[in-house]
């Protein structure tokens, strides 16, 4: 049986807790607090998938009153490297190494980002993987699209 990764085996066991949602959350943002700022919720996370949402606050807002851009460029990079992270074998590891970002709508509301993992061939050695990560609000409507490139390689 292969092994996985400790982020996934710390959702099984907190996310079925009452509060555990909550909890894995935090503890994600302590190991990296940049993400705290958006104060995200993680609601899906397995081998192939990752849902995050975020609350629309006013620290999250723009002048207009939307979600902000970068505020949205968080949750994606957040959900894409997560679901990254519990998807590649435990014999490889990844590093972000850019994004393209579309601004579809105006996001009014709170947000989801969902993140798919694409079919990837491990025996190709290193290589980069786009992952795509919609942004949805609570209409669902796509507001925003990413297309996140991971350079995924074996461990040396």
């Amino acid at each position: 049986m292969p092994q996985i990764s400790p982020v996934l085996a710390l959702w099984r066991k907190t996310s079925t807790l009452p509060v555990g949602k909550w909890i894995f959350s935090k503890m994600l943002c302590a190991k990296a607090p940049y993400f705290g700022s958006i104060k995200p919720r993680f609601e899906v996370l397995a081998a192939g998938r990752c849902e995050v949402r975020i609350a629309k606050r006013r620290s999250v807002q723009n002048h207009i009153g939307t979600v902000h851009a970068i505020a949205m460029c968080n949750m994606a990079e957040l959900a894409a490297g997560t679901m990254t992270e519990v998807t590649i074998p435990t014999t490889h590891r990844w590093i972000p190494k850019g994004m393209t970002v579309e601004y579809l709508a105006k996001a009014s509301t709170d947000l989801r980002a969902v993140a798919l993992w694409p079919e990837v061939d491990y025996s190709r050695g290193a290589q980069a993987v786009v992952v795509p990560v919609d942004v949805i609000d609570t209409q669902n409507t796509v507001v925003f699209r990413a297309q996140i490139s991971m350079w995924v390689s074996p461990k040396k």
